[in-house]
């Protein structure tokens, strides 16, 4: 039995050093686009002069997008100290939230005169679904259970 638990612990202290030990990577915004940009083409099926057509105008949304984000990152680093400031800070924060969403429209218009709305649909799905898996990765597979 003391053998056992010798050895479960000696197996255990190997597992944690070789865990500890692997270098551990920083988030790349390039290859996260690359790696979006990959998986979004062979998903949707993108030939490629689709592909080039179409992430050029992506890109210009993903940037417009990045800025709003930017805008709402700032506006929430400190609570307002009033009520009529936190009213304010509610309505901008919707308002942003709304050009977000104007944003999109205005680029999935632009992706309808580029591709077929088939493909257009693909591409959306395809974006989704690399977000959730992402996500799912970075937070080592597991599923977060809601908190109350």
């Amino acid at each position: 039995m003391r053998n056992r638990v010798i050895f479960v612990l000696f197996v255990l202290q190997i597992s944690l050093c070789t865990w500890a030990q692997q270098p551990r990577q920083k988030f790349s915004p390039e290859k996260f686009d690359q790696e979006l940009r990959e998986y979004i083409i062979k998903e949707a099926e993108l030939t490629t002069q689709e592909a080039e057509k179409f992430f050029a105008v992506y890109k210009e949304m993903r940037e417009k997008q990045r800025a709003l984000f930017g805008r709402q990152k700032n506006a929430d680093r400190t609570k307002p100290a009033s009520e009529e400031a936190c009213m304010k800070a509610i309505k901008e924060r919707d308002e942003r939230e709304l050009e977000q969403k104007r944003i999109q429209q205005e680029y999935h218009n632009k992706f309808l005169e580029l591709l077929p709305a088939s493909k257009v649909y693909d591409v959306l799905q395809a974006e989704n679904r690399f977000h959730r898996h992402k996500l799912r990765q970075w937070g080592g597979g597991k599923v977060q259970k809601k908190r109350d």
